[in-house]
């Protein structure tokens, strides 16, 4: 479980085709020095285990399912990710609770100066966000600002702009998306009743 409090912007170093998926290298900085194998870390925020640690380099495994439903896909050479490490018991949750499960992708459609950013989220996601409730965008805890149909308006303030990948978004980039496990959890209740 993760918060979404991006500790670490790291680096793609290489992608390599395996048997199933691919292996990222990633240049990690000092979040990598925690890591250690088998440890979960927050990828662009899709939730990947470490297999080889190196240094400031760790290696993760991506199996198609995760290319298939998140950008992770696309990412090649010198791409820049957001990096979490899992929450530890006696921190504290300041974000809000971050899977890492990446629900989809959406593309970014509306981008402001003020760090207003629009993106279209699928019909089948777009029922489980509310207007000032949480979603996660490459692993990034953000407050809903805004709903019109399928489109979703995050505000980024200048802290999140500089620390994440989010400040360099352009128009037309995707985004990986997870949406709030409380709002799907509370519906699978109310409808299995």
């Amino acid at each position: 479980m993760f918060t979404g409090l991006v500790t670490e912007v790291g680096t793609v170093v290489g992608v390599e085709p395996v048997q199933g998926g691919s292996q990222l290298l990633v240049e990690g900085g000092s979040l990598a020095r925690e890591v250690a194998v088998g440890d979960s870390v927050c990828v662009a925020g899709a939730c990947l285990t470490a297999v080889a640690v190196d240094g400031s380099r760790f290696r993760v495994d991506v199996v198609e399912e995760t290319l298939r439903r998140t950008t992770l896909g696309g990412l090649s050479a010198g791409s820049r990710v957001n990096l979490e490490l899992p929450l530890r018991a006696a921190d504290r949750l300041g974000g809000h609770v971050v899977l890492g499960h990446v629900d989809g992708v959406a593309e970014v459609r509306d981008l402001t100066d003020a760090g207003e950013v629009s993106f279209e989220l699928d019909g089948e996601l777009v029922r489980y966000v509310v207007e000032k409730g949480s979603i996660a965008l490459d692993g990034v805890s953000l407050t809903v600002a805004a709903i019109e149909g399928p489109l979703v308006t995050i505000a980024l303030i200048p802290e999140t702009r500089r620390a994440t990948t989010l400040g360099s978004l352009q128009l037309g980039d995707r985004v990986n998306v997870e949406v709030d496990i409380l709002a799907k959890h509370l519906e699978k209740l109310v409808v299995q009743s």
